[in-house]
């Protein structure tokens, strides 16, 4: 049976009818409800709800949007993600859509039912792991957001997500930018891997121990460094530092503090932020690029060298919905994202 959230009649903003591409709260909206409509499409599948029984299809074409491609992946064939067009009718010509996208690519999370649980689940611990990129369902969207890019240029293609599809949209995006393509992304509830320092009260306490973690982890990096440079003084010049080579890249993350799943993401961009106000930005700007854990087990000799943390990002436009969640799966849930009456708190943070 069908939820209400299902229904885009029944949650949907449905007063949204004239979109002004140049308005953020409106940019953001139809980013979430496209990423909604790769959960209802996943749910339409499961349900068996074909036709005029298909709830997912409102979720686009209110907005004008069709779907090209649905993405699939090759181990359950659970539908994760899809590829939309924007495609306006004659009648909205003359309307401004100055600023709107050509494609939209959109990643659902984890749905905890039927068929898709436990592949789903598989993918979260890979994030977890820092491993998500060497999964198959990845390789399936990367190619997607490839093909799209060239095809298209990249100020033409958006990608969106939410949960565990925001890290697949953020590795995605990272990857692009890396090659000097910068992706409009909105990125919602996004992982962050790491101890919820976010929720201590004791300002004093939390802020101390975040400065105590960044001088550990860049102490241990300039280590790490060292030890690399002993193995490659052959070379005659250093190589591009890679986190530095993604700071022109500014995708939108949308978190809330209430939800432990994405909510260290204010802490870790208002501590780079504290630690250059105090004079310590240099130490700040090598602890920001690593994971404080994959150092410790490469110092212990019980990894490699640790791969750059896959949720870490340079710059950022962060945007925190400040307004009282009831629960941890209001916090975490992409719904409320498409909300007109959120209390938001946006800034932007620039990697130097």
């Amino acid at each position: 049976m069908a939820s209400e959230r299902e229904s885009f009649d029944l949650s949907g903003p449905l007063l949204l009818t004239s979109v002004d591409w140049q308005n953020t709260q409106h940019q953001r909206s139809v980013a979430a409800c496209l990423v909604q409509g790769v959960y209802i499409l996943e749910r339409d599948r499961q349900e068996e709800r074909e036709g005029p029984q298909a709830l997912a299809p409102p979720w686009w074409e209110f907005f004008h949007f069709k779907l090209l491609r649905k993405l699939v992946d090759d181990v359950g064939f659970s539908i994760f993600g899809a590829v939309y067009e924007f495609k306006p009718p004659p009648s909205l010509c003359n309307h401004p859509s100055e600023g709107s996208p050509c494609y939209v690519i959109a990643f659902r999370g984890t749905i905890t039912k039927y068929d898709s649980v436990s592949r789903d689940l598989e993918l979260d611990i890979e994030v977890i792991r820092n491993g998500l990129h060497r999964t198959s369902r990845f390789e399936i969207a990367m190619q997607a957001v490839r093909n799209m890019v060239a095809a298209s240029g990249p100020s033409n293609v958006w990608l969106a997500g939410h949960s565990l599809g925001s890290a697949m949209a953020m590795l995605a995006g990272k990857s692009m930018a890396s090659s000097g393509n910068y992706l409009k992304s909105f990125l919602f509830n996004p992982p962050f891997v790491s101890a919820p320092i976010e929720r201590i009260k004791d300002k004093r306490v939390k802020h101390g121990l975040r400065i105590a973690g960044s001088v550990i982890t860049a102490g241990l990096t300039l280590a790490m460094k060292a030890k690399q440079q002993q193995h490659h003084q052959h070379r005659s010049r250093p190589e591009n530092e890679p986190f530095t080579a993604l700071a022109a890249w500014f995708p939108g993350l949308f978190v809330n503090p209430s939800d432990d799943i994405c909510s260290e993401y204010i802490g870790y961009f208002e501590h780079r932020k504290k630690m250059e106000d105090i004079g310590a930005g240099a130490i700040e700007r090598l602890a920001t690029q690593n994971s404080l854990g994959g150092l410790l087990m490469h110092a212990m000799g019980k990894k490699a060298a640790p791969e750059p943390p896959l949720h870490l990002i340079p710059s950022a436009n962060l945007t925190v919905n400040l307004t009282p969640s009831r629960d941890l799966k209001e916090a975490h849930g992409i719904h409320q994202w498409w909300r007109d009456d959120l209390q938001l708190l946006s800034e932007v943070h620039k990697y130097k």
